[in-house]
């Protein structure tokens, strides 16, 4: 298991490059989002965190701002709230780069069970009946390159509770490489 302070300081220094190498598409997608749909161009969601105290995460908006405060799974139809470009965002996980910043606070890690909505009750009891509540949440986590928006909750916490069990920096290493072939892929998004 590697120690907080190695897996910060890997966080720290992997977010500031990856800030630096991305600040122009940064840009670009931000100026997409705000000329595509009205509203801002991040929102900032309540999510659960570490021995889930809550944060406020950020992303591009991919949705139009009369969109339910739900998780998309729960809606209905989430493909009618999308904004033009936000089924692109998704699909290739550009509205998670702002979570760099989230990354760069301490709020997030680069690999952890990724962050529960606030009101996502469900998810985040079994994730604390398990023990999972006490690891930072993370940009990808093993549950995500496993299957994503697919994974019903209880395969989801069963994969965090693994990362949970045997975390290490080549597992967090391996991680990140099948999060980025998946997101060349665009697989596991489901809307």
């Amino acid at each position: 298991m590697p120690s907080d302070s190695a897996k910060r300081f890997l966080d720290v220094t992997l977010a500031i490059i990856a800030a630096t190498l991305l600040c122009i598409p940064l840009a670009v997608v931000y100026c997409l989002v705000r000329f595509t749909s009205r509203g801002p161009a991040i929102h900032w969601s309540k999510r659960v965190g570490i021995n889930n105290a809550l944060f406020m995460m950020a992303k591009f908006r991919t949705m139009r701002i009369d969109a339910p405060q739900v998780a998309s799974h729960l809606m209905q139809n989430p493909r009618m709230y999308l904004t033009p470009i936000g089924g692109f965002l998704r699909k290739f996980s550009l509205d998670e780069l702002p979570q760099l910043y989230n990354i760069l606070r301490g709020d997030l890690s680069f690999v952890g069970p990724r962050p529960a909505l606030f009101n996502q009750a469900d998810l985040v009891a079994l994730r604390t009946e398990k023990g999972v509540h006490v690891l930072k949440p993370g940009l990808t986590g093993w549950a995500q390159v496993n299957g994503r928006d697919e994974l019903p909750i209880p395969v989801k916490v069963a994969f965090d509770e693994y990362y949970l069990h045997h975390q290490s920096l080549l597992f967090d290493i391996k991680i990140i490489v099948k999060t980025f072939a998946d997101v060349i892929r665009g697989s596991g998004v489901s809307h």
